[in-house]
């Protein structure tokens, strides 16, 4: 089959296989789009290596997909053969799942101050926990006042009580640091992978 007997999809028009329509600016050249004399190939279903670019065509073609230009920069570009439309698809999907954790996790503070009780620290200790388990930071800072910077060693072992308290479901990103009449410490949550270990063995045949 000759190469021009087979329409590529590209932008503004619609191809045989009524798959993606580019939109008015393609992110990407595509096949017939591409207009250097060889690219190179790579991927997984292709010999990696340099190809005249009618021959990458041909070969895009062949597997019913889009010769893809993804490094327009390099000599010669950098192409793949894919399915442009799911390649677009993952992409967007990516972005729109990292941008929606981004958004999702926030750094909650919770104050204390030199003197604050055990009653007191145990009601924001269990509101730390709770930020923690659902995806949150937490700063965690002992205000002082006055005179009370005199004892930025008690605010440190407040916040180091602290860490120790949220040890099973929150890391320290550092240790205690004192910033003008703040002391503060950043704790984020621990991934959660490791409950295999104690899940029971099963039962011997």
């Amino acid at each position: 089959m000759a190469l021009s007997n087979r329409p590529f999809n590209r932008p503004g028009s619609g191809g045989p296989r009524g798959r993606f329509i580019p939109r008015k600016e393609a992110e990407h050249r595509i096949n017939h789009f591409i207009r250097v004399a060889q690219v190179r190939l790579v991927g997984e279903n292709v010999t990696m290596g340099v190809y005249p670019t009618q021959d990458a065509l041909k070969m895009a073609q062949q597997l019913e997909l889009d010769l893809v230009e993804i490094s327009p920069q390099a000599d010669p570009p950098v192409c793949k053969i894919i399915d442009y439309n799911k390649f677009l698809y993952d992409k967007k999907r990516k972005e729109k799942d990292m941008k929606a954790k981004s958004k999702s996790a926030e750094l909650k503070e919770i104050r204390f101050t030199p003197g604050t009780d055990d009653h007191d620290f145990d009601f924001k200790a269990r509101h730390a926990e709770n930020f923690l388990k659902e995806g949150n930071k937490v700063k965690a800072y002992v205000q002082f006042k006055g005179r009370a910077i005199m004892f930025k060693e008690r605010g440190e072992l407040v916040l180091l009580k602290f860490a120790e308290r949220l040890a099973e479901v929150g890391q320290v990103e550092g240790l205690p640091k004192l910033e003008g009449k703040r002391m503060l410490m950043i704790i984020a949550p621990k991934t959660a992978k490791k409950k295999v270990a104690n899940a029971p063995a099963p039962p011997a045949e």
